[in-house]
């Protein structure tokens, strides 16, 4: 039988931190499934799991209490990833809070840890949502809080009961959970912070992941509540903003007034001088100017929620995907180069073919960090580069790359693969990167881009109820059809899209396409839109079978 702990050192601290992120990355896909948007995004589980790959990498060199709970601050602080990343660093900032206090600490010292975490959490969060993660963590807290026991297991397993017990509860708070069927993902998430301190503690392990129940692979509340975590509701806001903030302490209450009318989601944490901010608003540049108002945004990302993708998906796309032999093939030198962010075998080689000299894997939910398309810069054969980021969530992170290179970058703004396509028609490699900017620009403007994929869970649209497993044709501004087969999804898309100002119809057949579908597209164009001529290619993009570039 395992010796159970009474105080834990900076050691055992050290210890639930791995033992968390393992059990994150663990429980990583199931929590990602909580998620209830309709399109696969589900991104919570990574988000949590990522931003305590920063918290581990941080405490790689601490040993003595007061370096691990500075590690643990400071790591959750700069590695948050979204709503669920950022208020749980606030949590892990409550509980390092208490722990820094000692050489170590008992019932008393992780009472009031667990207590100040759900306070910092609810302080953190400009209008606090209850049945999400906040209301977990109350629970959690209270009843460690209340504990009047010497014994460390003991309070560990009334706090997790409580917690799990709140956990259940999530779905009748929030009635977009009930609908979905599933309960608060970040709640589910912080019960595996306790798992963790019960790993540790108690010597307990951590309980598996659970195996997807039903048709729509959802776990259902029982399994979540004993064994999963993640995100919180959904509102109607389009896009998530997150930026690093610098700014005097004084100036933070007035920016969190102006953020007030901005939008929702919002969390604003830190101190001394430096803020982790994050907001779901329609209006991505009042969410920047309220903060350029008092002080300077850094590493800003934004991301189009109705648009995410499973991010770790992409990553595990650029890892499998077939060896691209022209990668390896001498670039020839030329005054300006192109960089293009891309995914799926085929969309690489249309962009290879069209004169990208350098592809780094990406796009939709998995953003390329402004590392990784440094380096395809600089292993671009030309002084002058272009930068294709096709996804509007890279664009922040590629405009960085220029004040950390002696080449001249500039970044065309495509939005998807289609404009990217478009761009490069007018691309000059003997020309400038200013002026390929501006040509390039104009080209991408001119196409209209949509895209079909599969609903992985019931919702309402605008376009309608979305019933799991129908197929959903999105354009620019949103989901526009709602079909229960592909081919009528894709054709009921183009009917919206395609007018007789249009001459060309391009069609990247995907992950799921089939020849007879394809046909029905092309039949369709052919009979509703003869105007226009339809293009077929190839392009492998996962979850998305159709993507469509008109002009």
């Amino acid at each position: 039988m395992t010796d159970t702990l009474e105080r834990l050192d900076a050691g055992h601290l050290k210890a639930v931190v791995g033992s968390y992120r393992d059990a994150l990355r663990a429980h990583q896909d199931a929590l990602n499934r909580l998620n209830v948007y309709p399109v696969p995004d589900g991104d919570t589980g990574t988000n949590m799991a990522l931003t305590l790959e920063s918290v581990v990498e941080e405490l790689a060199s601490a040993s003595a209490m007061p370096e691990v709970c500075k590690a643990i601050s400071h790591g959750s602080l700069m590695g948050a990833r979204g709503n669920s990343g950022v208020i749980l660093s606030q949590i892990l900032r409550g509980i390092a809070s208490a722990f820094e206090r000692g050489e170590s600490g008992g019932c008393d010292v992780l009472g009031d840890a667990f207590r100040g975490a759900a306070d910092a959490a609810y302080k953190a969060v400009m209008r606090p949502v209850e049945g999400t993660i906040l209301t977990v963590a109350r629970a959690a807290g209270e009843a460690a809080f209340a504990y009047e026991g010497t014994s460390l297991v003991d309070l560990l397993d009334a706090a997790k009961t409580a917690a799990a017990d709140a956990l259940a509860q999530t779905p009748e708070l929030l009635p977009v959970l009930k609908q979905a069927g599933v309960v608060d993902a970040g709640g589910a998430g912080f019960v595996l912070l306790l798992d963790a301190f019960l790993a540790v503690a108690a010597g307990r392990p951590v309980p598996a992941p659970p195996v997807p129940t039903g048709i729509s692979g959802v776990p259902s509340i029982d399994d979540a509540v004993a064994d999963a975590h993640g995100e919180g509701g959904v509102g109607d806001l389009r896009y998530e903003v997150m930026f690093f903030l610098e700014a005097p302490d004084e100036t933070i209450a007035r920016f969190k007034d102006v953020w007030m009318s901005v939008g929702d989601s919002i969390v604003v944490v830190g101190g001394d001088g430096l803020y982790n901010c994050h907001i779901h608003t329609d209006d991505i540049g009042a969410a920047i100017e309220a903060a350029l108002d008092c002080g300077r945004p850094k590493k800003i990302r934004v991301t189009d929620l109705m648009e995410q993708v499973e991010e770790e998906r992409w990553v595990r796309d650029a890892v499998s995907a077939p060896h691209d032999d022209a990668a390896d093939e001498p670039a020839e030198a030329v005054p300006c180069a192109v960089v293009a962010v891309a995914t799926g075998p085929g969309v690489r080689r249309i962009f290879r073919s069209l004169g990208v000299q350098q592809i780094v894997a990406g796009g939709q939910s998995m953003n390329p960090s402004t590392a990784q398309i440094l380096e395809a810069v600089e292993a671009a054969p030309g002084d002058h580069v272009v930068v294709l980021p096709n996804n509007k969530n890279i664009i922040p992170v590629a405009e960085q790359v220029d004040e950390h290179t002696e080449k001249t970058v500039r970044v065309v703004k495509t939005t998807s693969v289609a404009e990217g396509f478009a761009a490069l028609l007018e691309y000059d490699p003997q020309d400038t990167a200013e002026d390929n900017l501006r040509s390039m620009t104009n080209a991408a403007s001119r196409i209209v881009s949509g895209e079909v994929t599969r609903a992985v869970r019931a919702s309402t649209t605008d376009a309608g109820p979305v019933a799991e497993g129908d197929y959903l044709g999105i354009a620019r501004d949103g989901i526009k059809v709602v079909q229960q087969s592909l081919a009528d999804a894709a054709t009921a898309l183009l009917g919206h899209l395609v007018d007789g100002s249009h001459e060309i119809v391009t069609v990247i057949e995907g992950e799921g396409s089939t020849p007879a579908d394809t046909r029905r597209i092309t039949e369709w164009l052919a009979e509703h839109r003869p105007e226009v001529t339809a293009e077929v290619h190839h392009g492998g993009q996962p979850l998305y079978p159709y993507l469509f570039s008109i002009e």
